[in-house]
């Protein structure tokens, strides 16, 4: 027996009897921790679950956030402030003082009428503030569907972004919306057919999907090795976009997660329950999220 094999048996059998007297749950994951590997499959937060669409400066999501067990967050940079020098240190250290781990920045659509250079101009700083934050990926959906360009707008644009994204190491992560240019299975296959790096994929937004009557497992089915990043959150019922509790709509949050999973799934589960359904539940709610999900992380 190696020193490793001694020291994971060790640790598995330590922890089983902690268990059985009650004093400490077990799991593959915390298994993993002890031994110092880093987990696949992380739960995190986005900040729009507590400011809502509104610029806020991350106020509310600095306020609610670290009472929560959710330590990775997501940082919807829509607003100017949000990605000068000053706002980017302001967020790195609000994180720094409250634990926190920043793990994507979100930016504003695709499309600036049309204008490619604009465009690929907004995601490469968006890709610099998420390297400063010490971030690996970022975040973007597209406008109003046929608008600003349509697809070939964002095809051209990425076309651009690939090859600089490559070079940081960093995720572009297009992310589907009902009534958007990135809607349908066919959207993602003209894109994915056009623009063939390892460093451009989908975030794949379970309730938008729904809202545009898109199967979800013929999502996961033709794009599994695709997705990069899994949005979290329930809608009011399918061909309609409207976002309620987890638990009291349609969405098969679970089924999704559990099918990727089965196909080997490493990366972020979060938590997108925007706008917040009641201020008074809150935190309520997104610990209640963090209580169905927690169970996939590893």
């Amino acid at each position: 027996m190696n020193q490793e094999t001694g020291r994971r048996d060790f640790l598995k059998t330590t922890g089983l009897t902690m268990a059985g007297l009650g004093l400490l749950p077990i799991a593959d994951s915390q298994v993993a921790q002890a031994l110092g590997k880093p987990r696949q499959v992380e739960l995190a937060i986005a900040t729009i679950t507590c400011d809502g669409f509104g610029d806020e400066n991350f106020e509310k999501a600095f306020a609610v956030i670290p009472r929560l067990p959710f330590k990775n967050v997501e940082f919807n940079c829509w607003y100017g402030r949000n990605l000068t020098p000053n706002g980017i240190r302001s967020i790195k250290e609000r994180c720094r003082q409250h634990n926190l781990t920043p793990i994507c920045v979100q930016g504003s659509s695709f499309g600036a009428s049309g204008n490619v250079i604009k465009d690929v101009t907004h995601k490469l700083w968006n890709m610099e503030a998420a390297r400063q934050l010490g971030c690996k990926r970022v975040k973007f959906t597209g406008a109003r569907r046929g608008t600003e360009g349509g697809l070939d707008a964002i095809i051209s644009v990425l076309k651009e972004l690939a090859p600089a994204a490559e070079d940081m190491d960093m995720l572009v992560l297009l992310e589907n919306h009902a009534n958007n240019n990135l809607e349908t299975i066919e959207d993602y296959d003209r894109i994915f057919s056009a623009v063939d790096s390892p460093k451009i994929g989908m975030c794949m937004d379970n309730a938008h999907f729904d809202g545009a009557n898109v199967d979800l497992m013929a999502v996961v089915d033709r794009f599994h090795s695709k997705i990069l990043h899994i949005d979290l959150k329930d809608t009011e019922r399918k061909g309609i976009h409207k976002v309620v509790r987890y638990g009291e709509g349609v969405t098969d949050n679970a089924g999704v997660v559990e099918k990727m999973l089965g196909h080997g799934y490493k990366g972020y589960l979060l938590i997108e329950m925007a706008p917040p359904q009641n201020q008074q539940t809150l935190e309520q709610d997104l610990q209640k999220a963090y209580d169905l999900f927690h169970k996939y992380e590893r």
